[in-house]
């Protein structure tokens, strides 16, 4: 949805955006002025967009209430097991469009703020993105609370209120700048704090042993403040909540320090407390030991379980209210799904509360906990991986180590009887690890303690359990031997409401005129568009659509980059976070080729391209703050030379999110999908281009396996080593000089980047990334380069012939359909959680008047 509706848009109204009745219009206008005159204490003369911007999601909100209500009260009449999603990271982005499009309130919003003289898409800019997550695994929680809502399940999500997000990344002349994400200075209007909900949660102190049981004393508290957000599905009238923890300080003083006029300073000391909720850590994939990270990992579980136990205690029984005491049943009433390591902590901590507060004997504590718990892996990547210190452990949680002791004891005997005299597997399989200084390895605490473990694509899966690892001897797959049953595979997937309806609704509508809507809900019906494959008007509509994207993404590019774009060139996007896996300097190799090319042959006519790479640099990695200063220097040289033109141009997208991706993936052409084999897990933005009518370039890696099945793997163009070729080209050893030497367009473009061609101010500005793509690239660049030029040429040469690129884009999209989360979901929820959808679908309260 872009400006308002024009008039002769109006008479259309097309379905799939939602036909809430004009009848609604007149009472969404009395509410947005109430809002205005009540809540925000504004009247028109003074108001701003941003107030504005408020009056309507107040407006909109107050369709979630009842429904949320109505919706917690029948779980509460239910029953039902209930779902809790652990994550440090839920990344939601925007909410106001998301909330209208699953409440079919689009349109009638459209009309009453059209009426008011507004302007829609300037109110919906006002909103500030919950950017609460790195990357893809902090998106993937936010589909996955979409799909259990719209698939009636009885589920929670749980993570940290940060206050201040992933950064906002500036580029300044063409370096990455952070800037703080202080998304919450103008308030939240979707969350509402909770605090008669409030947990104490207990840092440092020691531990006693008495003859009844264990007590952890002379803690310091924190306050786990929650705030719940409502999470609707779509058009079911169904709303769960995310509940994010806010830290507070406890409000007791030392009367002592007061008398001695210590006061202000104990006041002032409150900041250090709150600091656990102050900032996501933006180091994704790479693993720091810093103690206010394990403050916040605890800190999540420590609060979430004690509301776990407080909601499952008081339970209703026929038509009484009950507290139930039995925790036997909590297996019954409970399912925790940890989101990769971060949340690890659940496992000891769920054993202190049964063991030291709830009194149970340790082998039923165990169970009960193995058969609550799962665990979701997200890398294979070693240096993702949580190893914390044991003397970290000690100070900050020191009954915890006791109870990882006493589990990792546990654990090897049972290693001990299944392998007698394998020391060097008991080793492989210990939750400490030994070598230098003793750590807690987090995933194989996840492992011994769940009682399902997956991985996020089917590639994922079978290298956790069946092969060693890329880089280290893995020993994944020693658990794997000895307990097969835990080891699934659920393959990642996106909600199609943001990620079509929403981002992308021409195509949404171009669909729903074709098969009708129901692919909303079931996005297995896109197959019904293989009837479609050859109809020239499907085509044309398909082409046209996108077409429609690419111009306007056009203008916001010229708007914000000041770079005019040929629309009738191919988009090739490459949008994820910067990292050597990801490998954007393979996609930086094939531009200086393609530029050089051109030079070389400016008659030619060559297939024209708009590059596009964006994606934030975790703050302290050198590497990938390079690769970005090589991609805009790139784009500097590229996009100023006149014999170049616009067959070519180079656009780093500053500041990638949520909001961004809603934007550049409905104009894509080509997804650049590129990393090494068996380094990607799954990926869910190759699946988000997929959807939206964009080819693939890719390896055989993540999910690409997947999407190369269902779209036909002549619709999609792979190229690059296989899994099995990189491991033989490890056991060989990858000398990168030999690629060098032999390809002449490799070697120039390294020569061109070593001798300054691109930084001519600074010429050895990027030493370091020749160095290591020359001497210590892990990810293999050079062993790529060839296939990926010779995949592009084929690229460029179908994109020549539209019609055929179109039915292409058509197959892809009928292939979509697995890709989505109410799949992933509901494998979860059968195979992992045993659960069935609680509601299908509530009755619609009394709309507010």
């Amino acid at each position: 949805m872009s400006k308002p509706l024009s008039d002769h848009d109006r008479k259309k109204q097309i379905s799939v955006r939602g036909l809430a009745g004009v009848e609604n219009v007149a009472d969404l206008k009395k509410n947005f002025n109430r809002h205005l005159h009540f809540t925000l204490v504004k009247d028109r003369n003074v108001s701003t967009k941003r107030d504005y911007y408020f009056a309507l999601a107040h407006t909109v909100r107050d369709h979630l209430v009842g429904r949320w209500f109505r919706t917690q009260q029948s779980y509460y009449e239910k029953d039902p097991k209930r779902v809790y999603y652990l994550s440090l990271e839920f990344y939601m982005g925007r909410t106001l469009q998301n909330t209208m499009v699953n409440l079919a309130l689009e349109n009638a919003c459209d009309e009453a703020v059209y009426q008011l003289g507004l302007d829609m898409e300037e109110l919906q800019e006002m909103e500030e993105d919950a950017g609460l997550g790195n990357g893809g695994l902090g998106r993937l929680a936010a589909c996955f609370l979409d799909s259990m809502a719209s698939l009636g399940l009885a589920a929670y999500g749980y993570g940290i209120r940060y206050e201040f997000g992933i950064f906002n990344q500036k580029i300044s002349s063409g370096w990455q700048v952070e800037e703080a994400d202080d998304w919450l200075r103008y308030g939240n209007p979707w969350e509402k704090a909770r605090p008669e909900y409030m947990h104490p949660v207990h840092f440092y102190g020691r531990t006693e042993h008495h003859p009844d049981g264990v007590k952890w004393v002379d803690t310091q508290v924190v306050l786990a403040l929650p705030y719940d957000t409502p999470v609707p599905g779509y058009r079911n009238n169904i709303v769960n909540t995310m509940r994010l923890w806010s830290a507070k300080a406890p409000c007791e003083f030392s009367l002592k320090d007061f008398n001695v006029g210590g006061y202000i300073q104990a006041v002032l000391d409150r900041n250090l407390a709150e600091n656990i909720s102050r900032v996501l850590y933006p180091n994704d994939n790479f693993f720091e030991g810093k103690e206010l990270r394990l403050k916040q990992e605890y800190f999540v579980v420590a609060a979430t379980l004690q509301d776990i136990i407080r909601r499952f205690k008081a339970s209703k029984f026929g038509s009484r209210d009950i507290v139930r005491t039995d925790f036997s049943t909590l297996p019954d009433k409970v399912a925790i799904q940890l989101n990769d390591t971060h949340p690890a902590l659940a496992i000891p901590e769920l054993m202190r509360v049964l063991i030291d507060e709830e009194k149970l004997p340790w082998e039923k504590a165990w169970d009960i906990c193995i058969k609550t718990c799962a665990y979701t892996n997200h890398t294979v990547l070693p240096e993702a991986l949580e190893r914390w210190p044991i003397d970290l452990f000690q100070t900050l949680l020191p009954r915890h180590l006791e109870i990882i002791y006493e589990i990792n004891r546990r654990h090897l005997e049972r290693v001990s009887s299944l392998y007698p005299g394998d020391v060097d597997r008991m080793r492989r399989m210990s939750l400490i690890e030994e070598g230098g200084q003793k750590r807690v390895n987090m995933a194989h605490l996840c492992i011994v303690g769940s009682h399902a473990v997956n991985g996020v694509a089917r590639i994922h899966s079978d290298i956790l359990k069946a092969t060693v690892d890329l880089y280290i001897h893995s020993p994944e797959k020693y658990f794997y031997e000895m307990d097969p049953h835990k080891f699934q595979n659920k393959t990642n997937g996106i909600t199609p409401r943001r990620w079509l309806v929403m981002c992308n609704p021409g195509l949404a509508e171009v669909i729903a005129e074709r098969i009708g809507e129901d692919f909303i809900r079931d996005l297995d019906q896109l197959k019904k568009l293989h009837d479609f494959f050859n109809d020239e008007s499907f085509i044309r509509d398909i082409a046209k659509v996108k077409q429609e994207n690419k111009l306007k993404f056009a203008v916001h590019l010229e708007e914000h980059y000041k770079v005019k774009i040929n629309p009738n060139s191919m988009f090739d996007v490459q949008v994820k976070r910067i990292h050597e896996y990801k490998r954007q300097l393979l996609n930086c190799l094939h531009i200086i080729t393609f530029y050089n090319r051109i030079k070389k042959e400016p008659n030619k006519q060559w297939t024209p391209r708009t590059i596009m790479i964006g994606g934030k640099a975790a703050p302290g990695y050198h590497t990938a703050k390079m690769i970005i200063r090589l991609i805009t220097a790139i784009g500097e040289v590229v996009n100023n030379d006149p014999v170049v033109g616009d067959r070519l141009k180079v656009i780093f997208l500053e500041n990638y999110r949520v909001t961004l991706a809603e934007k550049a993936i409905p104009a894509a052409d080509l997804s650049e999908q590129i990393s090494t084999a068996g380094t990607e897990a799954s990926g869910t933005g190759n699946m988000k281009f997929m959807l939206n009518g964009a080819l693939t370039i890719g390896t055989m890696d993540g999910a690409n396996v997947e999407m190369a099945e269902e779209a036909g793997e002549g619709n999609i163009f792979i190229f690059g080593m296989r899994v099995e070729d990189v491991e033989a080209m490890d056991a060989k050893g990858y000398n990168a000089s030999e690629f060098y030497n032999r390809i002449p367009e490799l070697k120039q473009a390294i020569d061109q980047i070593a001798g300054g061609f691109f930084s001519p101010k600074q010429p050895d500005l990027f030493k370091d990334i020749v160095n290591m793509l020359m001497h210590h690239d892990r990810f293999k660049v050079f062993a790529d380069y060839e296939d990926y030029i010779k995949c592009q040429e084929k690229v460029s040469a179908l994109y020549k012939k539209p019609k055929e690129w179109t039915k292409k884009v058509i197959l892809n999209i009928a292939g979509s359909g697995k890709f989505s989360s109410d799949r992933t979901i509901s494998q979860y929820a059968r195979e992992i959680w045993g659960v069935e959808p609680t509601l299908e679908k509530l009755a619609a309260p009394d709309d507010p008047k």
